[in-house]
């Protein structure tokens, strides 16, 4: 039942009853965690892509964002406006520092990739000497 305070502005704006009820249902989907067995090796790249693409497109918003507001700075010559305009630049500078340091783990990704794979390689080991020098080598190895 509508407060009693607000008969008089239903009466003034013609609000009826009909209009003050409202039924509504709302839906709510539960989310499935991601299943991390499913991602490729080539989601990597793929992800790194999306990533650097999002990354660009918010640097470009920025900067445009940032040329308006400094055009208000300059019209307005208001401190305010130009605080805004200088924190702006630094969460632009921070934005361009995420793209350079997404470069860096793509690279040490690939890094390890490429020494994962190393790792599988046996190399054979010579030793010229006797059988002899053999045990006492591995009696001093052990020793010590």
């Amino acid at each position: 039942m509508p407060n009693e305070s607000y008969k008089e502005l239903d009466s003034q704006f013609g609000i009826t009853k009909a209009e003050q009820s409202v039924e509504a249902e709302v839906v709510v989907k539960e989310m499935q965690p991601t299943d991390l067995s499913t991602i490729k090796p080539d989601d990597t790249t793929k992800d790194y892509r999306y990533v650097r693409a999002q990354l660009y497109d918010i640097v470009e918003k920025m900067q445009e964002s940032l040329n308006d507001a400094m055009d208000v700075a300059h019209e307005s010559q208001h401190p305010r406006a130009f605080e805004v305009v200088f924190n702006g630049a630094k969460n632009a500078a921070d934005v361009v520092d995420k793209i350079t340091d997404l470069h860096k783990k793509m690279k040490d990704l690939e890094a390890e990739e490429v020494k994962v794979q190393q790792t599988n390689t046996q190399n054979n080991i010579y030793m010229s000497g006797s059988t002899n020098d053999l045990i006492k080598m591995l009696k001093e190895n052990k020793d010590k």
